[in-house]
């Protein structure tokens, strides 16, 4: 029989438990997921002994983790240490489930973003960022709203991807900033393609080339002074308070996409042209996505059709 000195702590049976379980079943992605946890117990769990936890300090715990953590993080969190629960019950390290039937909270959504800005809007933030694209976020900001790449797009440019004789970006990986894993490959193979870009963004970008002495072809273009890249979070907080400042809508980086795809569209351009340069498997996608712009177009194209006819009878 084990004595209470030599009973485990939640976090070395977890630690064990998944170094045993799952890092041979998982993906090193995945995996990551249950190193995360694992940080997590020791935080808000300390040295708690598996055997000694009882389901109000369980829910105590998870409670402090959900005040600074979205419902579905904490629901995450709760499900692997659960299953490595279950697992101790089995092996009869334990007798109870102090993890059974606890309440999963987690921190109150922020005043909801909007989808995308409007043509002023956006013409305000593209003129602020370019100007001041010397800093790395500002930069990352501009060349999302100015081509609609994704995020991690965005991040994994570098110097060989820009076709300064064509006018082009080349978008052919992207940059892992959620686990940290270096380039990966396109979201699908539809995102791999080329943009074409305008005289005065492919200037911002040789100027900051110039001005940070870029020279290798692999260079990441968008990393800071000390050669890092920003995790979405991050970049999410610096253009919420961007936003603020130039008094414009509160829009998250993923609606730099959306805005720049509902301006071309609100400007005519063929919703072909506008899926490919987005990178979308097909023109259903596209369509799908945006369609509440679809419809109002359909509806200001209904109004001109109506003032061409009456135009007609009236002649």
């Amino acid at each position: 029989m084990r004595t209470p000195h030599d009973q485990q702590t939640l976090a070395e049976y977890f630690q064990q438990w998944m170094e045993t379980f799952k890092k041979p079943a998982v993906s090193p992605v995945t995996y990551i997921k249950y190193e995360n946890t694992l940080k997590h117990i020791r935080t808000y769990m300390g040295t708690a002994q598996l055997d000694v936890l009882n389901r109000h300090q369980y829910q105590t715990a998870l409670n402090k983790f959900a005040k600074t953590h979205a419902k579905r993080t904490t629901s995450g969190f709760h499900k692997q240490i659960r299953a490595a629960v279950l697992d101790a019950i089995e092996e009869g390290l334990i007798d109870t489930d102090f993890t059974r039937r606890v309440i999963i909270t987690g921190r109150k959504k922020a005043k909801e973003k909007v989808m995308f800005l409007s043509y002023s809007e956006w013409q305000i933030l593209i003129h602020h960022t370019s100007k001041k694209s010397e800093h790395s976020f500002n930069l990352i900001i501009y060349l999302s709203a100015v081509t609609g790449l994704r995020f991690a797009e965005v991040l994994g440019l570098t110097l060989e991807d820009i076709d300064f004789k064509s006018k082009r970006i080349i978008v052919n990986k992207t940059w892992d900033y959620k686990y940290h894993t270096g380039f990966k490959e396109t979201k699908n193979e539809s995102s791999v393609r080329s943009i074409d870009i305008d005289t005065q963004t492919l200037k911002i970008i040789k100027q900051v080339i110039r001005y940070r002495k870029f020279n290798s072809p692999d260079q990441k273009i968008c990393v800071d002074v000390a050669g890092a890249l920003p995790v979405s979070a991050t970049i999410n907080r610096y253009l919420e308070k961007l936003c603020k400042i130039l008094n414009i809508s509160t829009i998250s980086f993923h609606g730099l996409r959306h805005t720049h795809a509902s301006i071309l569209l609100f400007k005519n351009v063929n919703i072909l042209s506008v899926s490919k340069r987005l990178g979308h498997k097909d023109v259903t996608t596209t369509q799908s996505v945006y369609l509440h712009v679809i419809k109002e177009m359909e509806e200001r194209e209904i109004k001109l059709i109506m003032k061409i006819m009456k135009t007609a009878l009236s002649e």
